[in-house]
């Protein structure tokens, strides 16, 4: 059974450079399997601590081969989505941002509902103790509610009342009358 390993650096020298030597080894192994199985090329080149030239896979020749080729795709070909590691970090950070963003959007209309809901049900005491930014949005939330009301109302009397349902004079088999009893007296 494989066990989690936390991701962090190794403080003991020995150590890591036995984990180096044993991780590079399988990602090497990895690149040569995944090479095979899908016909493609691939180099993994790996500059270890302390040493000048990086370890590199298959050979220098056929990574330096493999690297050229890619340098010489056209820039708005299949690598336009191509960016740095720090690009990358950027827009993850503010994809996350957004989200954070929204999820306290949601939370602080979560909680303006439950107030309003509170002081509909007749507990105005909710609002003891609200500093005037908290009070606006509750007085906002109200505003926008009502606008939405509103449009839904003039939405509805201005389609008019619903057709009536098709009614034929012909024979209708209703099913057995005693599967409609007559309402209790």
């Amino acid at each position: 059974m494989p066990r989690n390993v936390t991701l962090k650096y190794i403080p003991h020298d020995s150590t890591r450079r036995d984990r180096f030597k044993k991780r590079l080894k399988g990602l090497m192994k990895k690149a040569d399997e995944l090479a095979i199985m899908c016909d493609g090329k691939t180099c993994v080149l790996v500059y270890e601590e302390g040493k000048i030239a990086p370890e590199v896979f298959p050979s220098h020749a056929e990574a330096v081969g493999i690297l050229n080729q890619f340098k010489s795709l056209p820039e708005l070909g299949p690598c336009k989505e191509a960016m740095n590691q720090e690009i990358f970090i950027t827009k993850r950070i503010e994809k996350l941002r957004d989200r954070i963003d929204k999820t306290r959007r949601e939370c602080e209309d979560s909680e303006t509902r439950y107030l309003l809901h509170k002081i509909m049900h007749g507990d105005p005491s909710v609002l003891v103790g609200l500093n005037i930014e908290q009070l606006v949005k509750v007085g906002y939330k109200v505003d926008v509610l009502l606008k939405s009301i509103t449009e839904h109302m003039a939405k509805i009397h201005s389609h008019g009342p619903p057709p009536a349902p098709c009614v034929t004079t012909g024979n209708i088999d209703m099913g057995s009358p005693v599967l409609y009893p007559a309402p209790p007296q």
